[in-house]
């Protein structure tokens, strides 16, 4: 009995421990690895994971103090809940914050670092929003679950056009710089050629090497993000 009570204390203390490192580590990781689950919910899946995968695959393991860690673990998990709903600021340690990656229709390059979302990553959750140019876009924000809200601009409203009747062409854009580097094959896509991109570049004294993410839309029209904005990005500061 004395055994058992110290096997099941053991198992305390592992859970005790060991959540905290998870967390840890899971909000080092960021966002991208936890998909649409709350970042403290994914922590506990993958702790009753481990735990009932061990006790599955190894007979020697005893049932009890098993049994107590999965109790355990869902006793946390709740008292958790009710910390986070009652304490805010507890809630905020333990999850992360919405982040801005695109304002006024520019991409924030050090919010995308920040939340390990590459350019491609971007524009691909953007598409599965119907949104295909860039500067539709009013303010898109990486939620703490890893998943986009997106915000456009009232003027690209295409609802209010149909109802009032308005026939528009679709807007479509198509990535021609990124990071400094030119997709010459887009150019010669739309008939175009770098000559006529470093011209426009050229134009707005605009330097290729600093430009983060250029498009072209269906009109030929070049619209920039840059590594560092000449006129300050006001990003808006959205919480949880």
């Amino acid at each position: 009995m004395v055994d058992i009570l110290k096997e099941i204390i053991i198992v305390l203390a592992r859970i005790i421990t060991i959540l905290p490192l998870l967390l840890i580590v899971i909000m080092f990781v960021g966002k991208r690895a936890i998909g649409e689950i709350p970042v403290f919910d994914f922590l506990i899946i993958v702790t009753l994971g481990s735990v009932v995968g061990a006790d599955i695959a190894d007979p020697s393991v005893n049932h009890l103090p098993t049994a107590v860690a999965i109790v355990a673990i869902g006793g946390m998990q709740k008292l958790v809940g009710k910390w986070k709903i009652s304490h805010r600021k507890f809630g905020k340690l333990i999850t992360f914050q919405p982040t801005v990656v695109v304002q006024d229709g520019k991409l924030i390059p050090d919010n995308l670092k920040r939340v390990s979302y590459s350019i491609d990553n971007i524009l691909q959750m953007l598409r599965e929003k119907d949104i295909f140019d860039i500067s539709e876009v009013e303010t898109a924000l990486i939620e703490a679950s890893g998943s986009m809200s997106v915000l456009k601009k009232a003027e690209k409203n295409t609802v209010t056009l149909e109802d009032m009747g308005i026939t528009k062409i679709s807007s479509f854009t198509i990535p021609v710089i990124i990071e400094g580097s030119v997709y010459a094959d887009v150019l010669k896509f739309l008939n175009l050629n770098e000559i006529w991109l470093h011209k426009q570049l050229t134009s707005r004294g605009i330097d290729l090497r600093d430009v983060f993410f250029g498009s072209i839309n269906q009109q030929k029209e070049l619209q920039l993000s840059m590594k560092v904005e000449h006129e300050e990005v006001i990003v808006p500061p959205i919480k949880n």
